[in-house]
């Protein structure tokens, strides 16, 4: 991995000791850069969960990605800099309080950073933009002005934890992981069922969204929506030529 590089794409000019401090300027700083998108899905560009391809894509060809590909790389440059990092397997709220399988949303653990664990995550979309810590029951700012908390539970007979966020006064289940650590090797089949099925979601439309400094700026299929400071609006581009003009002016992304 070329540091510097990854670096630069993320526009961190920051310490690179493996403190808190070096992981929250590093966490913010990729979320307001590097676009959560599922782009590589409608044109033809398998997605492939390997270090250098990620890297390739990421850095070199200023994209973004999804879960598997932001969280493994960032996870790659983090052990770079002398980070421990954990890879985790998470299942995402849905309705009704099921959960999606595993292995559906890649998110990170750093364990025993001066003394605490942190939740690490810059492939959920619109989610908290600085780490969390690994701390029950204790609502903590995510950087977005939303607030967050983590609480445990027993499902299945398993021990999780869960992510929740504050939504009209009522904390709500974002996702839920485990502790156990995997290799990048583990999420391959989830990460070619969600690039190829029907039933995934993300192969239904294309999405390219972003957080910036004020709130977010999103394409969906030809939506163009901008959140700024939590007023939500909405414009409708009126052709293909028009959306891959937003895309370069917005995200800095060419297809």
């Amino acid at each position: 991995m070329e540091i510097d590089a990854y670096l630069q794409r993320i526009k961190y000019q920051g310490t690179l000791e493996p403190t808190v401090q070096t992981l929250r300027g590093l966490h913010q700083s990729h979320m307001l850069t590097t676009p959560f998108e599922n782009l590589s899905i409608h044109y033809n560009q398998p997605i492939v969960l390997q270090e250098a391809l990620l890297y390739d894509k990421i850095v070199r060809h200023r994209r973004g990605g999804f879960c598997y590909e932001l969280n493994g790389l960032f996870a790659w440059l983090l052990q770079q800099l002398g980070f421990q990092v954990q890879l985790l397997s998470a299942e995402v709220a849905g309705e009704g309080g099921c959960f999606s399988p595993a292995y559906d949303h890649l998110t990170l653990l750093l364990p025993c950073l001066e003394g605490a664990d942190w939740l690490v995550d810059v492939g959920f979309g619109d989610s908290f933009q600085l780490p969390l810590h690994l701390q029950e029951d204790i609502a903590q700012l995510g950087g977005d002005g939303r607030q967050y908390r983590l609480r445990t539970g027993v499902n299945d007979e398993r021990d999780y934890w869960f992510l929740q966020q504050l939504k009209d006064q009522q904390w709500t289940d974002q996702y839920r992981f485990t502790l156990q650590s995997h290799p990048l090797t583990d999420f391959v089949a989830r990460c070619h069922y969600q690039q190829t099925s029907p039933e995934s979601h993300f192969t239904r439309n294309r999405v390219c969204s972003l957080a910036t400094t004020i709130g977010r700026i999103t394409l969906s299929d030809l939506r163009f929506i901008t959140t700024i400071h939590g007023e939500r609006q909405e414009r409708l581009l009126t052709s293909e030529e028009a959306y891959r003009s937003a895309l370069y002016e917005y995200f800095g992304i060419t297809i």
